[in-house]
């Protein structure tokens, strides 16, 4: 990591909890996942030489650049979807000044709409950070984009567990798939595509 994107990162990491303490309206918070867990998403990038991420809920972009920072040293690109105007500029002026941008496809839009065009097997990692109340919702479409040997990490599993109850139960029914939570920062639920690929 370059020092420069670690000051970068140490910034956001201020400001989101600076921001984020001082308003309980949700839509204005920034919600970033905590250090250790960026720290654990660029391990797993890296451990599967991930090079097509999807990332659902940018936020700021500050989860979006530990995935990015990893996904680089693969050749890797990381897309991310937000919904919120504000958040996107945000995200956008991040990922200029973090010099990752050319690893980052920024898609202002609904992340449900960019799950049914998404091609399937078409992700190495998905990372899920955004609406809980959308996830069982979206699995069928999170479970077909996800390839073979795939992984999907759930952040906020144990800080918002009744949110996350059904979706989780959806995965774990689901033939095939492995599953643990790993209970760093708000909890990570990870499942992994177990099919085999062709």
């Amino acid at each position: 990591m370059t020092p420069e994107l670690g000051r970068l990162l140490a910034e956001l990491e201020r400001h989101g909890a600076e921001n984020d303490a001082a308003t309980a309206e949700r839509s204005q918070r920034m919600l970033n996942i905590t250090r250790d867990t960026g720290e654990f998403l660029g391990v797993l990038v890296r451990a599967m030489a991930a090079r097509r991420i999807l990332e659902i809920g940018t936020s700021n972009g500050y989860s979006t650049l530990w995935l990015a920072e990893a996904a680089r040293a693969a050749d890797g690109r990381v897309t991310t979807v937000e919904r919120a105007d504000h958040k996107v500029a945000m995200a956008r002026a991040n990922f200029a000044r973090s010099g990752l941008g050319g690893s980052i496809d920024l898609v202002h839009a609904d992340a449900g709409d960019v799950l049914q065009r998404t091609e399937e097997a078409a992700i190495d990692l998905l990372f899920l950070d955004s609406e809980r109340s959308e996830y069982t919702r979206w699995w069928p479409d999170l479970r077909r984009v996800v390839r073979a040997g795939g992984l999907l990490v759930a952040d906020n599993a144990v800080s918002h567990a009744g949110e996350m109850r059904d979706f989780i139960a959806a995965v774990r029914a689901e033939p095939g798939w492995s599953t643990c939570l790993v209970p760093l920062g708000n909890g990570e639920f990870l499942a992994v595509n177990g099919a085999r690929a062709d």
